[in-house]
């Protein structure tokens, strides 16, 4: 894999007040083979350490956390020198030991000469359970499913992966049937690294389907064994219901869907879950379009999507003869997919929060809201060939936005005031 996470790990380690670092992502996403090879470019030799059922760093981290003390003990155990600026020491599964988290305080305050990433699958649901965390003493960075050219690379198209990075759009809309293919597949394969390599192999997409499957059954052990025993029936219930919630023509969430009757409050929590274990990214609307968006956020009304395109079509059910049925890929499911894929694409590419706009009647309605502290721009996505935007061009007459952005299969084009940017260079 090519994960342009490594690049953000590149600056983390050159940073002049570099604390111990977090990594936060859904489980299988890749975080373990990011460290170890971010480790195996960066530095001279890695120190790693899985705390899952691991009895003795267990022991290591009990009592009084002397780091000199630990420090001996994780060179005898990883049977690596561990010297300052130049190892990588990887504490994976931390949440495991709530101690190793700890500790992280003491090599931000006393040791900072030392270079620590940590990660944990479910480490967003650790301070909700009574868990010391070293707030303050630790940066954070989160990790997400491949990128679509991050995709592309994993399947040998390296030149076509760089288009995009490069914002070539006249190219990539020049090329767009080659582009649409790929793209095509990356709605059905997804982000997943492990469906991905599977995918590559053979371009087989019934392997990747079989990995997706025991990836989301992962998912639902996971609600078993770490959630409230009361939580799990919800949890359950809540996640299986986001293919019909998706499908829905204004994609709002609604509790009837989860339960006949269901209302907020009982599911309150069970959302908070999923949130917290990085599978659902929540899309607040905002009643009026200015900045900053959070001071405009309406906290009963969202979007709720998946953590991956793959993972969603894989619980829609969506069959293979899909993937050869033109562009109805893109509108299956009224367009639910489509949006999906432009939610994850810039949820991974950029550090600002995304949130929707509708008038009160739910009669109009912007897709995406992005706030990147300078200006509000509006998105809207279009699955199918109709690119009419009468919402949209109203929306920006009427609070006076001067640029705004319309993704859809067709070509790259700017107008004074829009800008259509293809699919698959979002």
């Amino acid at each position: 894999m090519k994960r342009n996470a490594i690049a953000q790990l590149s600056d983390w380690k050159n940073h002049p007040r570099r604390k111990p670092l977090v990594i936060r992502g859904a489980r299988q996403v890749g975080k373990t083979w990011l460290m170890k090879e971010f480790g195996r470019q960066e530095y001279e030799n890695t120190a790693y350490v899985n705390f899952d059922h691991n009895e003795d760093m267990k022991r290591t981290f009990s009592g009084n956390l002397d780091l000199r003390r630990i420090i001996k003990e994780l060179e005898i155990y990883t049977n690596q020198r561990i010297l300052p600026d130049k190892t990588l020491i990887i504490f994976d599964e931390v949440q495991e030991e709530p101690n190793a988290l700890v500790s992280l305080k003491y090599f931000a305050e006393d040791f900072p000469e030392y270079h620590v990433v940590c990660a944990g699958s479910l480490l967003g649901l650790m301070p909700h359970e009574g868990s010391s965390f070293p707030v303050g003493k630790v940066d954070f960075m989160d990790l997400h499913p491949l990128s679509f050219s991050e995709f592309l690379n994993a399947l040998g198209k390296d030149m076509m992966a760089q288009c995009i990075e490069d914002k070539d759009y006249i190219t990539a809309s020049n090329l767009s049937q080659q582009f649409l293919q790929y793209l095509r597949w990356y709605f059905y394969v997804g982000g997943m690294p492990e469906a991905v390599l599977a995918f590559s192999c053979n371009e087989d997409f019934d392997e990747a389907r079989r990995v997706q499957k025991n990836i989301l059954t992962a998912y639902e052990l996971d609600f078993s064994k770490h959630a409230p025993a009361e939580l799990v029936p919800k949890i359950r219930m809540l996640w299986q219901s986001l293919p019909a919630q998706l499908s829905r023509e204004n994609k709002k969430f609604l509790y009837g869907l989860v339960k006949e009757g269901a209302r907020a409050k009982e599911y309150e929590n069970a959302l908070l879950w999923l949130k917290n274990a990085g599978l659902v990214c929540q899309v607040q609307r905002v009643t009026v379009p200015h900045l900053p968006l959070k001071a405009y956020e309406d906290s009963k009304a969202f979007k709720l999507f998946a953590v991956d395109t793959g993972l969603l079509a894989c619980m829609s059910d969506l069959r293979k003869k899909t993937l050869i049925d033109g562009d109805a890929l893109f509108t299956e499911f009224k367009g639910a997919l489509t949006e999906q894929y432009v939610m994850q694409e810039l949820t991974a590419r950029n550090n600002y929060r995304l949130f929707y706009w509708s008038n009160d009647r739910s009669t109009n309605e912007i897709d995406f809201l992005a706030d990147n502290g300078e200006e509000l721009i509006p998105i809207e996505v279009k699955s199918g060939e109709n690119l009419m935007s009468k919402s949209l061009k109203a929306f920006c007459e009427k609070y006076e936005i001067s640029n705004a952005v319309r993704t859809s299969l067709s070509p790259w084009r700017k107008e004074s005031w829009l800008e259509n940017i293809p699919l698959w260079c979002v």
